[in-house]
């Protein structure tokens, strides 16, 4: 009989053990997978938000402005540089920005805030920013009209908990009140009849008009309709100074930014600062997004374009970003290594035990000819289908979770 066949039929003459000893390696399987799937998870949730609400995957900017952002070292806006990189066939648009920073103020309450003007139709391509707009906001009346309401008990405790909540998407206020999706079709538009919140985007022509976070607008306790007044320097040196209108209010992922953001027309942007013609940076929005896929574009846009611009990608954008995943990302590594450690310690006990028990029978094996290097090869591969079996468990249950994860994150 070949030493592999020894090998699996000597795993079953005592299942209990063999089956203890699997289900370790499987747990440790199983909690490993899922710990690194979310883990990992969370990174590219996280870096997508940052991208797709701000940076963009590639920008075009003043060769200077990546190492000192202000507005002396932005650039004038050439339509023929545009195209050269348009003409690209991962490119399907680019988008100029203006940004700088001002004082905000309405009321008695002030804020640094972070000033952004934008194309309004090619931000929409760039971070969807319409789709980010606030629907609905549980303030303290809205909770009390949705209470006086027919609803499940348990939603009515979720309403306080979730109190002056924004929300720019129906799914998610979904998930927070706990709504199961054949009861949504019921309380919707009994939540719209409370807690719809009135919003616009920008429209051609507007000059006068500002979108701004919901962090900024809870902290100002500033509303649609409301006025702020923007205090900053413009440029080379000049006075900025400005009162705008509260068009909308935007829900973005990154709190950090979130809670400083102001949103301007790219015109009105550039009259407050004093920087006809100029951008800061122009995202270039893709097609493909791949990480292979946007360095090939990267260095192929580099060879069309000449100093003093440049092209950055989203890794340079948010290396602080990246360098803080990187840390956390190592810690989860030494946390798996450690849980493999423990396990590892209980199958070695387990081993010896069972090394133990079967003394007489390796004795025996010996006695009537079996050469003891081949009795340790079969023990090896006792020891190897054992760990198959834990790890081919493992993978199989936690498949389940990984995927659900993925396709609903």
């Amino acid at each position: 009989m070949k030493g592999y066949q020894l090998a699996w039929r000597n795993l079953w003459r005592n299942r209990k053990r063999t089956l203890i000893t699997a289900a370790s390696v499987f747990f440790a399987v199983f909690f490993a997978l899922l710990m690194r799937s979310f883990q990992l998870g969370a990174y590219d949730r996280m870096f997508k938000n940052v991208i797709e609400s701000y940076t963009g995957y590639l920008q075009l900017q003043n060769a200077d402005y990546f190492d000192e952002p202000e507005l002396d070292n932005s650039f004038k806006v050439d339509t023929s540089v545009f195209r050269k990189i348009s003409a690209d066939p991962n490119v399907n648009g680019i988008f100029p920005r203006l940004e700088s920073f001002a004082l905000a103020a309405a009321g008695s309450r002030t804020q640094g805030v972070m000033v952004m003007g934008i194309d309004p139709a090619g931000e929409e391509k760039i971070s969807g920013i319409k789709n980010r707009l606030v629907k609905y906001k549980l303030t303290p009346e809205a909770i009390k009209g949705l209470k006086n309401e027919s609803i499940p008990p348990k939603m009515k405790k979720l309403l306080d908990v979730f109190s002056n909540e924004s929300y720019s998407s129906d799914g998610r206020l979904m998930l927070d009140l706990g709504i199961p999706a054949e009861d949504t079709a019921s309380l919707l538009p009994v939540i719209r009849k409370h807690a719809s919140f009135r919003n616009e985007y920008f429209l051609p022509g507007d000059s006068n008009s500002v979108l701004i976070g919901t962090g900024l607008s809870n902290y100002l306790k500033v509303v649609v309709g409301d006025t702020i007044v923007l205090m900053g320097q413009g440029y080379h040196g000049t006075s900025a100074a400005g009162k705008y209108s509260i068009k909308g209010i935007v829900k973005l992922p990154a709190p950090d930014i979130d809670n400083l953001i102001v949103y301007l027309p790219l015109q009105t942007a550039r009259d407050l600062y004093a920087a006809g013609g100029l951008a800061t940076s122009a995202v270039i929005s893709l097609n493909d997004t791949e990480d292979k896929t946007v360095q090939q574009t990267y260095e192929r846009l580099e060879k069309v374009i000449s100093p003093p611009l440049a092209i950055r990608t989203w890794k340079q954008l948010n290396a602080l970003l990246i360098n803080q995943m990187e840390a956390d990302n190592r810690s989860g590594i030494i946390m798996i290594a450690i849980l493999y450690l423990v396990i590892a310690f209980g199958v070695f006990g387990t081993v010896l035990m069972m090394l133990a028990e079967r003394r007489k029978e390796f004795g025996m094996i010996v006695s009537i000819g079996m050469q003891k290097r081949k009795l340790a090869g079969v023990i090896s591969l006792e020891m190897l289908f054992i760990g198959f079996l834990g790890v081919i468990a493992g993978v199989i249950a936690s498949l389940p979770f990984v995927i659900y994860g993925n396709l609903h994150p």
